[in-house]
């Protein structure tokens, strides 16, 4: 990579309706390529945010089939960028859980990757209450990839928190970026999100791009937004707090160069 990549995130409010959230990340997506976006992101629950948890087992698709799939080929070819479809539901072998997927496609609308999120999101306050293990199965394999020139690493949501995920995934070959579609509920998010965001720019020294979920959906719920795009200094360069819309900029190698050379603290690293 020698030239500074064009990356963007969508953020959107999804609601109750498969085909409106689709055509609405179809809109942002293409919008993001008109303005020179090469990799652009998704956030989690982009195809639909149920009324009910289950609501999500009701929808689920087979590896390679079905409109949500049909529909994110469609929205890489057409806007000829890499997409990393934030997730959609995936069936499970339980029938009773889904993989809650990010999948990745190219510009020619193929396939090139799958992640299943490995950290399940658990919250107990007062009447606030999440628990994803009732109705999504954890992965177990990190993912990084080559996409666009860049080094990419895959998490969702929760996995935030862990940092030897990213150790992991960088321990071969030091990520050019990390990617992080999410629905930070308000709470969690107001806390901790940029917080956690910059900390893990800042100990892979590498770009971090955040899509998420921002604002009150159809079921009640309330998301916390502020997708953001952070340099490997730890610097937010662009934030967008709430409603739909989209965030971008450019990875740029010469910075990823200059961080790294001036604290090389990836290669001071000993376990």
């Amino acid at each position: 990579m020698s030239i500074p990549i064009r990356v963007a995130a969508v953020q959107m409010v999804s609601g109750v309706r498969l085909e409106e959230n689709l055509a609405q990340a179809r809109t942002c997506v293409l919008e993001a390529a008109a303005g020179g976006a090469r990799v652009v992101l998704l956030p989690e629950y982009f195809c639909l945010m149920g009324r009910a948890e289950t609501d999500k087992i009701q929808a689920a698709e087979a590896l390679g089939s079905g409109p949500i799939q049909a529909a994110c080929a469609a929205m890489a070819r057409d806007a000829g960028v890499h997409l990393i479809a934030g997730t959609l539901p995936l069936q499970h072998p339980s029938g009773t859980r889904v993989w809650n997927a990010s999948l990745v496609y190219g510009p020619d609308g193929e396939r090139v990757c799958r992640y299943d999120k490995i950290h399940l999101f658990r919250f107990q306050r007062g009447s606030e209450s999440y628990d994803e293990s009732r109705t999504i199965g954890a992965g177990s394999d990190p993912v990084a990839l080559q996409l666009a020139g860049l080094r990419v690493g895959l998490s969702v949501c929760y996995d935030l928190r862990f940092p030897e995920l990213y150790r992991a995934m960088g321990r071969a070959e030091p990520l050019d970026l990390i990617v992080v579609p999410a629905a930070f509920t308000y709470t969690t998010g107001k806390a901790h999100w940029e917080l956690l965001l910059r900390t893990r720019a800042v100990e892979n020294q590498c770009y971090v791009l955040a899509a998420a979920q921002g604002g009150v959906h159809d079921n009640g719920r309330r998301t916390w937004g502020h997708s953001m795009l952070i340099d490997p200094w730890g610097e937010v360069l662009e934030v967008l707090p709430e409603g739909p819309g989209i965030v971008a900029g450019a990875i740029d190698p010469t910075r990823l160069r200059q961080v790294r050379t001036d604290l090389p603290a990836l290669e001071h690293r000993v376990l």
